[in-house]
């Protein structure tokens, strides 16, 4: 298998951030679309990106694409497609999700079940087998209809990439550690300046922070569902990968990353959770309430994920939360605020107009990236 091309979903809004880290990892786009953006690659790519990228949440081997309006016609140009290309006679598949959005047709579990029967009659003509026991490797299969453009991918990384291997203990309402990452690269902040998060829950700020500093690739401690695929990607292009990411690693930087929350306990996981990654010598956490926000140093940086109130009783309180942060804040000297919250009044009680605020969905809910820029430090000489 030479080159081929390869889709990475990622959150809502977050496409451009996704874009440039593919670019760095030196691969050319050939899409960008609502929630994924698709690059050009060949076996290697699928371990590289898999291993190296913060911001995508899966990497998917594209396989067709094509409109489709009536299931027959779904059927048909599902057959036509060369699975033997991917799927070797004893390989086993299915197709895991199928997403329907403006479509004719929108109903998964038919999607499912007419797909997989069109890839069993290609593969009964391919390999001259009645039946196929499907002992071997898996190869999930995800399709997306958008406008009756039918795409469909096999997915290569099996369990999300946002499940890095570190985050055991995870406090209420996490915010996930690909959007973590993502909001991070969307902000001007570098590893020579200071980080702290506020309401840092389970830690993922701060860690996901840390990774970046230390250059930590995130899929590095953790396996995917295309190391089985022998037939399409050599094991060894899986080894040579990870020494990669091994040999870029520099976890003896000096870092000043700080993660606080008001109780202990979450306090206890997000160390256990840094502890985990392998970096909780760069993050420093404390059990600590935002109205005890200080920091003698200027042009730092707050990166968090403060309550919504998603649950009613929880709602009362944020008014005084939003106006105690907005208040810390203000006492800090020429420092920067980003914070990602579904609170319609966030602006309101944290006292500050956002210069910038970018529209994400987290998961289903509707969330701003509200942005108050502080002032850029003097240049060194």
């Amino acid at each position: 298998m030479k080159y081929m091309e390869l889709i990475a979903p990622c959150h809502f809004g977050l496409e451009s951030v996704l874009k440039k880290e593919i670019l760095d990892l030196g691969y050319d786009i050939s899409k960008v679309e609502d929630g994924r953006v698709s690059f050009l690659g060949d076996a290697e790519a699928i371990c590289r990106a898999n291993i190296f990228l913060r911001t995508a949440e899966r990497i998917l081997l594209k396989v067709g694409e094509f409109k489709a309006v009536t299931f027959d016609e779904l059927f048909e140009k599902t057959k036509v497609l060369p699975w033997e290309d991917y799927i070797p006679a004893d390989g086993k598949f299915w197709v895991t999700k199928a997403a329907s959005v403006k479509s004719k047709l929108f109903s998964p579990s038919d999607i499912q079940s007419i797909m997989k029967k069109a890839m069993v009659e290609r593969l009964k003509s391919q390999y001259h087998k009645e039946w196929f026991r499907e002992e071997g490797a898996s190869y999930p299969v995800r399709v997306f209809l958008m406008k009756d453009i039918v795409t469909i991918g096999i997915d290569t990384s099996g369990v999300s990439l946002h499940k890095r291997g570190y985050r055991q203990m995870t406090a209420k309402a996490p915010i996930t550690e690909t959007l973590a990452a993502a909001l991070i690269l969307l902000t001007p902040w570098r590893k020579d300046r200071i980080l702290v998060d506020p309401f840092c829950g389970s830690g993922t700020f701060p860690i996901e922070a840390a990774m970046i500093a230390a250059n930590i690739a995130p899929g590095m401690n953790r396996s995917f569902t295309a190391e089985e695929w022998t037939n399409l990607i050599p094991r060894k292009l899986w080894y040579e990968t990870v020494e990669e990411a091994q040999e870029l690693i520099e976890d003896d930087i000096k870092v000043d990353i700080q993660g606080y929350d008001i109780d202990a306990d979450v306090i206890k996981a997000a160390r256990q959770n840094a502890e985990d990654a392998g970096i909780a010598h760069l993050i420093h956490f404390q059990q600590r309430q935002v109205s005890e926000l200080r920091h003698p140093k200027k042009y730092g940086f707050i990166i968090t994920n403060p309550p919504y109130g998603e649950r009613l009783e929880e709602k009362k309180d944020l008014p005084k939360l939003y106006t105690e942060f907005g208040e810390s804040y203000r006492k800090l000297d020429s420092w920067s605020a980003y914070m990602i919250t579904s609170y319609e009044d966030a602006e309101r009680y944290f006292g500050k107009k956002a210069d910038k605020n970018r529209k994400i969905y987290n998961g289903m809910i509707k969330t701003y990236f509200y942005q108050f820029m502080g002032p850029k430090p003097p240049r060194r000489k």
